[in-house]
């Protein structure tokens, strides 16, 4: 009787994840990481109007889009969060997240700071988790080695990555991700999802 009223408080339901951090901290990284072990959750893909990336697959690193046909979007209220960031616009679609809901899949976003912090505002059940780098270095670093950015932008990506690592406080769990300790951060980042299921008052996202 105990083990059958134990077994009826686990609740399986969806959660919305939300993995956040400063540019150059590793977002992208432990995202992919998490794809290849292939978890039974859906990877929200963003659209975005910015070019693509050397090595970027449309539909699945992001939708590419003109300005034109994002603006579209956000008059049709297809996002559930967006924000220009870097002179780009991103936007999360509402209808990946419905979808993945209604099939019982926990759905996880990347987003920046910013959007996370809307996200919270939006949909307060969401659980948000904060990827930090061991040291301010290691993240100045990190974004000085993509060298994908003119230097004037650079700076500005190093002046805001550093204020937003002050934000933490803003977030239900924070995760370090090390350089060269990838696994071990998606190790921490599913064991705090496991966690949460396991909750006696579960989040229950709605949007």
């Amino acid at each position: 009787m105990t083990d059958q009223f134990a077994m009826a408080q686990v609740q399986l339901i969806p959660l919305l994840i939300v993995i956040s951090g400063p540019s150059g901290v590793g977002k992208d990284s432990v995202l992919q990481s998490m794809k290849k072990r292939e978890l039974d959750f859906h990877f929200v893909v963003t659209v975005t109007t910015r070019r693509p990336r050397q090595g970027e697959i449309e539909g699945v690193d992001y939708f590419f889009v003109s300005p034109e046909r994002y603006a579209e979007m956000v008059k049709k209220d297809e996002f559930l969060e967006h924000a220009s960031v870097y002179e780009d616009c991103y936007g999360i679609p509402k209808q990946q997240i419905v979808q993945a809901f209604a099939s019982g899949k926990d759905v996880v976003l990347r987003v920046d700071v910013q959007g996370a912090a809307t996200i919270r505002r939006l949909c307060p059940q969401a659980l948000l988790i904060f990827l930090v780098p061991q040291t301010k270095d290691e993240l100045v670093s990190r974004l000085q080695a993509r060298k994908t950015e003119t230097p004037e932008a650079l700076e500005l990506r190093k002046t805001t990555a550093l204020q937003e690592l002050g934000r933490v406080g803003e977030f239900d769990y924070v995760v370090v991700n090390g350089d060269g300790q990838l696994e071990g951060t998606v190790d921490d980042i599913l064991a705090i999802i496991k966690a949460e299921h396991h909750c006696v008052h579960p989040r229950k996202a709605t949007l």
